[in-house]
């Protein structure tokens, strides 16, 4: 990959690419007779679950494209999965072109950040990406534009099903390998429908993120002294996570954008399950033990436990929970069609206090 660092900006985006590179763990060994056996049912699971999401959630692309069209589906290594990472953080510190902030105003440009402080933001960043790679099975990334198109450039996003996490899980879990990829494939391309019924999301996101992203460089050593003593109160207190260093305004941003993601993950994590016995047999078996299991890492003590708190990995928990009941709830009182208005504009959706009581979103949007 070329080179993506600048003289400007927070990151030193190559440090993290080769930090993360590095430190990824490969995951588990199989002959290679299954490894490919596992890739290519990843690949042919897919293309249905796009038609199966398509089908329960009753999401249209809003350029006329069928449902398997409007993502690129990669199939990749932990290593893999933390260069991609790298690169649509790189995509999203960047303002997409022409963004304002919800109160109009411009933009301010990159803050400036000293050679060293680039550095080790890269190596954070980089340290992080590559104990997360073990613990992702699938992402959507609807930022990153094809290589060689412009930033801003429209078109389908990237589909990331990690294959050594999917097979380590499937193994651990004792569950049917066919299913079990159909499924995760299926919460994927939910999102991937998400971002192309609602086209605005994604700029919307990027520019969220990167007055937050701002707002933290412009910072300085200020947020990384307050970076350090956050990671030494969880090492010693065993409380606390790297959430601690946002200002109220800044986590008035992060509350703002944990609702729409508690929104995109909670609505994907119904339409995996909506499908049914008829197009996954065992997802009621899958469905329970993958619980147990996040529930068992949710409790996960020793540097397990330590890793989860610093990234604030149990509110990435409750936002999948706490989404699932706002959908559910909605679609009971309006319906799958009255649910869907969420996605027609950015006003239309649900506030931190709406994901907790969705009766006031039906309220406020449906009168």
């Amino acid at each position: 990959m070329s080179r993506m660092s600048a003289t400007t900006g927070p990151v030193d985006w190559d440090t993290a690419q080769r930090v993360a590179a590095r430190a990824a763990r490969p995951g588990p060994a199989a002959p290679r007779a299954e490894l490919e056996d596992l890739v290519a049912g990843l690949r042919d699971a897919a293309g249905p679950a796009a038609e199966h999401a398509a089908r329960v959630t009753r999401l249209v692309p809003a350029d006329g494209r069928a449902p398997a069209d409007v993502s690129r589906i990669l199939v990749v290594d932990r290593a893999g999965w933390t260069r991609a990472n790298v690169r649509m953080f790189a995509t999203m510190s960047a303002p997409p072109a022409g963004a304002a902030p919800a109160d109009g105003a411009p933009l301010d440009p990159p803050a400036r950040t000293g050679f060293a402080g680039r550095l080790a933001a890269g190596a954070q960043l980089g340290a992080a990406l590559a104990l997360l790679s073990g613990k992702v099975l699938g992402q959507f990334d609807p930022f990153t534009p094809p290589a060689g198109a412009a930033p801003d450039a429209p078109g389908e996003g990237r589909l990331l099903l990690v294959a050594p996490n999917v097979l380590h899980l499937e193994r651990r879990l004792g569950v049917d390998p066919d299913d079990f990829r159909l499924w995760v494939s299926l919460h994927e391309q939910t999102h991937a429908l998400q971002f192309a019924a609602a086209p605005w999301l994604a700029g919307h996101l990027r520019t969220r993120f990167a007055e937050l992203l701002g707002d933290l460089a412009g910072q300085g050593e200020e947020t990384f002294g307050r970076m350090v003593s956050a990671v030494g109160k969880v090492l010693t207190d065993d409380e606390g996570s790297l959430l601690d260093v946002l200002t109220p305004e800044q986590r008035v941003v992060v509350d703002e954008v944990g609702a729409v993601m508690s929104l995109l993950e909670g609505h994907a994590d119904v339409a995996m399950d909506a499908v049914g016995r008829g197009v996954v047999p065992s997802v009621k078996e899958i469905r329970r033990k993958f619980e147990e299991r996040r529930d068992h890492g949710a409790r996960a003590r020793g540097p397990a436990g330590i890793v989860r708190r610093l990234l604030g990995m149990d509110a990435k928990l409750a936002q999948y929970r706490e989404g699932a009941v706002f959908v559910r709830a909605v679609r009971s009182r309006v319906g799958v069609n009255g649910l869907n208005a969420v996605w027609t504009s950015v006003e239309q959706l649900p506030s931190p206090a709406e994901i907790a009581d969705p009766s006031a979103w039906v309220r406020r949007v449906h009168g």
